[in-house]
């Protein structure tokens, strides 16, 4: 039986909770690396153990035996499968894995009773919007449901809303590489300038077939700056098309790598993974094929060439190089000047940042750093940046508020103060969380001195009540504090505690609320 790691086993207790409380359909994200298989295995197990019949969908065959493999190695249960001429009617196993192909077609569905499973866990489950797992879930309306992804993107969230009442929990990336589970990341752009202003876009993000008539002249140039950055590491490289894949290793063979590709047609794939995995290649190029279900935690450069505006297929790429191996001091992720007009696309921000303008901004510092940086180092950086932006424009804000003698703190004032840029960058993924704040909530805010006639909707006024009733068992300033100090000159009060700034103010009233403490430089104090 397999120990859980500490945040696996927050997971799985609010997985659980989410269950325990009526919320029949919840997601759990973890990224690629830190066990979301085992997360949800023990939940399965504890769902067995509580006389259930628990069903495990997946979209591809691999998926499907590795999760059934690790169900078993972790914790001792076995499975009957439902894919293609295997059924699982008969079997007195009590877990049941699944292909999504099979289990869709309206005979194979209704060989069950709508009732037959009690949970259904779906790996993956960005894949769950699309018509095939709807189909599935609409016939088994009341069991309760599992989402388990690595990071998506912003707008998978918001849609994934339509399939899921809640997001049970969320492990970040950087958390995971904080606490050592994951290994850390540097990023470095390569001064490369590749033009897709010609690529089109279908079905949400460019088109296979444009890229990969953009990419082909840049091939030569690419090999070339590999040379100089990557020559010594283990690499994967994502590559459009089979074609392209095929060439460039070629073209890599030619620049002094040993390079391999791989591809769903490579009848020696199996043999090609575990040459690469003993060293004999040190590049493995291939057209997306490796983006699911394939691990080697030695590899420790990621190059991808196949360009993408959907945050959750670039993370499962990057993903491919972020396990723990020994001797491993960091992952390598090249990125390249990919100039495009119309289009959003993925960078390496992408994996860790939430707020766009953070994002952006860290972009443009990796661009003129001009060598490898490590990824939060990179975000620390542009969240300053950002702030600092943010702060002057706050200032200007602030002037005219003092016009309006506003007796409530601003909420984006209490949120600069405080450093809170999830907060500042925050949108509503839910149903819930996009109604308009409650009665309730209106009234504890503006209790607790937050102006409400900005708070646009129930998920942001739910996460401002959350920070200020932490804040007040930790001990830190208020906002009506911040707002008294803030506006004579103080800066960052929110980082302050309740005692630092009471005493401050008390200094100031017995001044007659005339001048700050002789001695004392507002924008240049901080409390001991």
């Amino acid at each position: 039986m397999m120990e859980l790691r500490p945040y696996q086993e927050e997971a799985r207790q609010e997985v659980e909770n989410q269950w325990r409380d009526g919320i029949s359909r919840t997601l759990l994200v973890l990224p690629t690396g830190t066990g979301k298989t085992i997360v949800f295995a023990t939940v399965v197990e504890d769902q067995v153990r509580a006389g259930e019949r628990v069903l495990i969908l997946a979209h591809r065959g691999e998926l499907l035996d590795q999760a059934a493999d690790k169900l078993q190695k972790a914790t001792g249960l076995r499975c009957a499968v439902e894919k293609a001429e295997q059924s699982c009617m008969g079997s007195w196993f009590r877990v049941v894995v699944g292909s999504v192909q099979t289990m869709m077609r309206e005979k194979r569905l209704n060989e069950f009773a709508p009732d037959y499973f009690d949970t259904i866990v779906i790996d993956e489950a960005h894949h769950a919007l699309s018509d095939s797992y709807l189909r599935i879930l609409e016939h088994f309306p009341e069991a309760k449901v599992l989402g388990v992804t690595a990071t998506p993107e912003r707008g998978d969230m918001q849609n994934l809303g339509s399939v899921f009442q809640s997001l049970a929990y969320e492990y970040t990336l950087p958390r995971a590489i904080r606490e050592g589970y994951l290994s850390p990341i540097v990023a470095q752009t390569i001064p490369l300038k590749l033009d897709l202003s010609g690529v089109g876009v279908q079905s949400g993000d460019f088109k296979v077939g444009d890229l990969d008539s953009a990419l082909d002249p840049y091939l030569e140039q690419i090999a070339t700056e590999m040379e100089k950055a990557c020559a010594n590491r283990k690499t994967v490289v994502f590559l459009p098309l089979v074609r392209t894949s095929q060439k460039f290793a070629r073209i890599l063979n030619a620049h002094g790598f040993k390079a391999a590709e791989v591809n769903g047609e490579s009848v020696d794939r199996a043999e090609i993974l575990a040459d690469y995995e003993a060293g004999k290649y040190n590049v493995l190029c291939n057209s997306m094929l490796l983006t699911e279900g394939w691990d080697c935690p030695s590899v420790d450069c990621i190059v991808v060439l196949r360009p993408t505006k959907v945050r959750s297929l670039y993370s499962q790429m990057v993903g491919r190089g972020t396990r723990l191996h020994p001797g491993k001091e960091n992952l390598l992720l090249l990125d390249f000047l990919w100039h495009t007009e119309r289009h959003e696309l993925c960078h390496p921000a992408s994996l860790i940042c939430e707020d766009p303008a953070v994002a952006q901004k860290m972009t443009e510092n990796l661009e003129e750093a001009g060598g490898p940086v490590e990824l939060e180092e990179a975000e620390n950086k542009a969240s300053e940046d950002v702030v600092r932006q943010r702060e002057e424009a706050l200032a200007e804000q602030l002037a005219e508020q003092r016009k309006k003698k506003r007796k409530l703190v601003d909420p984006l004032q209490f949120e600069m103060s405080i450093q809170a840029e999830d907060l500042a960058g925050y949108t509503p993924t839910f149903g819930w969380e996009m109604g308009p704040p409650s009665d309730k909530q209106i009234a504890e805010l503006e209790r607790r001195g937050i102006y409400t006639g900005d708070i646009g909707n129930a998920g942001k006024a739910s996460k401002l009540l959350d920070r200020l009733r932490k804040r007040q068992a930790d001990g830190l300033s208020t906002p009506k504090q911040i707002r008294l100090l803030e506006n004579r000159g103080f800066r960052n009060v929110g980082t302050w505690s309740f005692e630092s700034a009471n005493k401050m103010i008390s200094r100031i009233a017995a001044l007659g609320w005339r001048s700050v403490p002789p001695g004392i430089v507002p924008a240049e104090y901080q409390p001991e």
